[in-house]
């Protein structure tokens, strides 16, 4: 088994069942081994959960690593509890992740672009499931959130959203093509939110849901924005209706991003479900997008919580002023230093300006470089 040099040699166990108690822990650990060629063994898979074991997003992920890394999979069938890989070597190429749900392409995403980052060539893959989908982040956080902070970490790829795909059918295809490895991985500083300068996000509807829903949710959040945040502050809220070709199933939501003096970006986000006005997804998009900015931080929670394994990957400390560590950054951070030799502190800072209890998150990242 190929072995990258980094942390120690042998089977890491992991106990599925620690903080966060979801899949999130089966993900990191899978894509760290993925990627420091470290065998790893996870036990109580998603023993947080109501329906613990693996479900068919997460046997998709766990066959595409398998793939990206050319190793051995163990217990990959629903409603295992246990699973573990042996990983050789990563390997650049094309590949297909198709969850035949509308399981979440973005948690597909987020377990294999670390891996695309440090391949030796270039890769592409094709992800089908869900793109806009509760319990996860909806494609347009990563298109315009994710991606552009990345970027300044030297995490570079492309994403083309072919079509849509919302619950229960599913069927979103998303692309994502990575030239590669292109040097280490950056540190990052978030150290000073600024002051909001623009808000501006998207309001949408997809198959026979009306146009209307997509304005009201429109106009519900800028008017709840502009009582929050002034007249000062430009916010323009997009109202889209997906293309028949472009979105499978009906669905709506809206997403809001709130850019600042400095370069932040902050968002929130709500999906429409059967039975809930426009109004109230509207209302629960704008708190969202509140609560980060109260809390003062640099990242929202969302945010905070994906920036963890590439932190500890990364070239050096990184800094980031946050706002109250989610159950999920604890258990990023749990999984990474059980799989890396990276270094986390987390300490309070004592910030008048902040709502909520502010904090300093450091790590002292591996300096990761591919054989």
């Amino acid at each position: 088994m190929a072995r990258s040099g980094h942390g120690d040699v042998g089977m890491v166990d992991i106990d599925g069942s620690m903080l966060e108690g979801g899949g999130q822990i089966l993900r990191n650990a899978l894509t760290y081994s993925c990627l420091l060629g470290k065998s790893v063994h996870i036990c109580n898979i998603r023993a947080g959960r109501s329906n613990p074991g693996l479900r068919p997003q997460h046997l998709t992920g766990m066959v595409l690593l398998k793939g990206l890394c050319g190793g051995q999979l163990d217990g990959a069938r629903p409603g295992s509890t246990e699973a573990s890989l042996e990983p050789a070597k990563l390997r650049n190429g094309n590949y297909l992740a198709d969850t035949k749900t509308a399981g979440s392409v973005c948690l597909l995403m987020q377990v294999s672009i670390p891996c695309l980052r440090f391949c030796r060539g270039p890769s592409t893959i094709e992800y089908r499931g869900g793109t806009n989908c509760d319990m996860a982040p909806q494609i347009d956080y990563d298109t315009l959130i994710l991606r552009p902070i990345l970027k300044r970490m030297n995490v570079e790829y492309k994403l083309d959203i072919i079509k849509r795909g919302y619950y229960p059918k599913g069927g979103g295809l998303v692309k994502v093509h990575c030239d590669g490895f292109s040097g280490p991985i950056n540190p990052i500083e978030l150290l000073d939110r600024g002051e909001v300068v623009r808000i501006f996000g998207r309001s949408y509807v997809a198959g026979v849901l009306p146009v209307s829903m997509a304005e009201s949710m429109a106009r519900e959040a800028h008017s709840e924005l502009k009582r929050y945040i002034g007249e000062d502050v430009d916010i323009n809220i997009e109202v889209i209706r997906e293309k028949p070709d472009q979105a499978v199933g009906n669905g709506n939501g809206i997403i809001l991003v709130a850019e600042t003096s400095t370069g932040c970006l902050l968002a929130g986000s709500a999906l429409g479900r059967r039975g809930v006005d426009p109004a109230t997804v509207a209302h629960e998009s704008a708190k969202e997008l509140i609560e980060a900015l109260d809390a003062g931080g640099c990242v929202d929670l969302h945010l905070q919580d994906q920036l963890i394994i590439y932190m500890a990957l990364a070239d050096g400390r990184s800094r980031i002023k946050t706002g109250p560590i989610s159950l999920h950054t604890e258990t990023c951070i749990h999984v990474a230093e059980k799989m890396t030799n990276a270094v986390f502190r987390i300490t309070k800072l004592n910030d008048t300006n902040s709502r909520t209890d502010c904090f300093m998150l450091e790590c002292d990242g591996i300096s990761f470089k591919p054989q």
